[in-house]
């Protein structure tokens, strides 16, 4: 944990912004110490500290951080400055949960990390039904107590009840659960739990959201055998039937605006990304996609600073530094990119994607072996054949033929038993000068319906691995589909 805290110290990009919000409204929530007989109920204490952090999130006079960056720290720790310090904020939220048959009893305190003085206690004893209750009243003291503006707007929010079904509430923070455990596996766990509570509560928004976020994803993780073609109206009907039930929903505004960027309906995705930046300002993982869906339109140095702010409110997600250290080499600054990335990976040596791009970018200035090194060190990482594909085509680039064609076929005999993305497909092709194959590919990744995402294509305006096609009139027609702004 020390060397996450210093390397975050060291490493996340810092702004003025961060200090300033740093002296006086902003907040980490910690996790919450699960007082429940059994393990089993863990699931709870995480679901009820994320859905305090979400309401305290959509009140936009306070900075508030992302639980992927707070769940690094024990629920109560004996270094609260430090902590407080990383993750750029003046105050923590400490708390504990206890649940016994339909009694819940939720002890919180907020602290000033600088002076560790109390500023505010209480405990909170009801029942599961009165849950949603003691959020808002919990959420409502902190506000009061840090003197953050209430808008009409956040206190409607503040006070709401998404579902009245408590069994229904409970298989939503169990899918919640799995899909902070972002894996293939969990994320199947994530959806089946999402359609459960939504069977108990047909009108319960944040399920459908959830829902829409696990069909959105899955493709991504090739290993299921999933495919985008099957994925994406799944997702796009959840999504859509979210925001029908609350247009209030920062969740569901940018569960839809995802899907309609992996549909290729971008204007109506950035419209929904807007409109959920608009609805809570803290949500870092809105920050983040905006800031992939403005990249993929070549919009690269407004992409860089939404990824800033991602960043900033999520200082400790390791996708997000990755990202915003790619960002960096889209604008030009690939010397703060490559240090920003390896500097990602000191965080965890283990995250097989700050090696995939990290190898990329070393490719784009020009260093080939130290590229292979990296991304060799991805495969075994990660189950994603865009690692495979890749070395492949730095093999072939580097004279080593037979390694690359050994890669090759073992992804052409992958792609017959699962979804192999065409677009890496397509980036072997073309290093290996065949253009016509890599175009093919290319236009077979946009009628597999590939999700217009990061190392996807949702790179085709910015891959410097495909310059030589640039003036090729078959890829100009394929660049102008993609952006009509109809959905495949």
């Amino acid at each position: 944990m020390a060397v996450i805290l210093l390397l975050a110290d060291k490493f996340v990009l810092h702004h003025d912004e961060n200090d300033a919000l740093a002296a006086g409204k902003s907040i980490a929530v910690l996790p919450f110490e699960n007082l429940s007989e059994g393990k089993a109920n863990a699931y709870f204490a995480e679901g009820i500290q994320d859905e305090i952090l979400t309401r305290l999130a959509k009140i936009a006079d306070l900075k508030v951080i992302s639980r992927t960056s707070t769940q690094h720290f024990k629920s109560s720790p004996d270094n609260l400055p430090e902590i407080a310090k990383q993750l750029g904020v003046a105050h923590i939220l400490e708390g504990s949960v206890q649940k016994a048959a339909d009694q819940v009893r939720v002890n919180v305190q907020l602290i000033k990390a600088a002076s560790d003085a109390h500023l505010w206690a209480d405990t909170y004893d009801r029942k599961l039904t009165d849950i949603f209750a003691v959020e808002s009243d919990i959420a409502k003291a902190i506000a009061d107590t840090l003197r953050a503006k209430l808008s009409p707007s956040a206190n409607q929010v503040l006070a709401s009840r998404p579902t009245d079904d408590p069994e229904a509430h409970e298989l939503y923070l169990k899918g919640r659960y799995f899909w902070n455990r972002r894996t293939g596996a969990n994320l199947q766990k994530a959806a089946d739990y999402f359609q459960q509570a939504i069977v108990k509560d047909p009108n319960y928004a944040l399920a459908y959201a959830g829902l829409a976020d696990c069909h959105v994803l899955l493709p991504l993780y090739t290993e299921l055998g999933t495919y985008p073609r099957d994925e994406l109206p799944k997702a796009l009907a959840a999504a859509r039937k979210a925001v029908a039930l609350d247009d209030t929903l920062a969740d569901a505004h940018t569960s839809l605006a995802r899907v309609l960027a992996s549909s290729l309906q971008l204007p109506a995705a950035m419209a929904e990304f807007q409109r959920a930046l608009v609805l809570n300002p803290n949500y870092a993982t809105a920050h983040q996609w905006y800031g992939e869906c403005l990249q993929s339109q070549g919009k690269v140095e407004e992409a860089l600073a939404e990824l800033k702010r991602a960043q900033e409110l999520d200082p400790l997600s390791l996708i997000i530094n990755t990202l915003a250290g790619f960002a960096l080499d889209t604008v030009g600054k690939s010397d703060q990119a490559i240090a920003q990335l390896r500097k990602t990976i000191e965080m965890d040596p283990n995250f097989y994607a700050a090696h995939y791009f990290l190898s990329v970018v070393l490719d784009h200035v020009g260093r080939l072996k130290e590229a292979i090194v990296e991304q060799e060190k991805s495969i075994p990482l990660g189950a994603d054949p865009a690692s495979r594909a890749e070395l492949a085509r730095l093999y072939f680039r580097d004279g080593r033929k037979a390694e690359a064609q050994q890669l090759w076929d073992q992804l052409k005999a992958l792609s017959e038993r699962q979804y192999v993305p065409a677009y890496s497909l397509a980036l072997v092709q073309l290093a290996l000068g065949d253009k016509d194959e890599a175009i093919r590919l290319l236009e077979k990744a946009y009628q597999d319906h590939a999700p217009f995402d990061s190392s996807d294509l949702g790179w085709i305006l910015i891959d410097h691995r495909l310059d030589a096609l640039r003036n090729d009139q078959r890829f100009k027609k394929l660049v102008t589909e993609i952006f009509a702004g109809e959905s495949r």
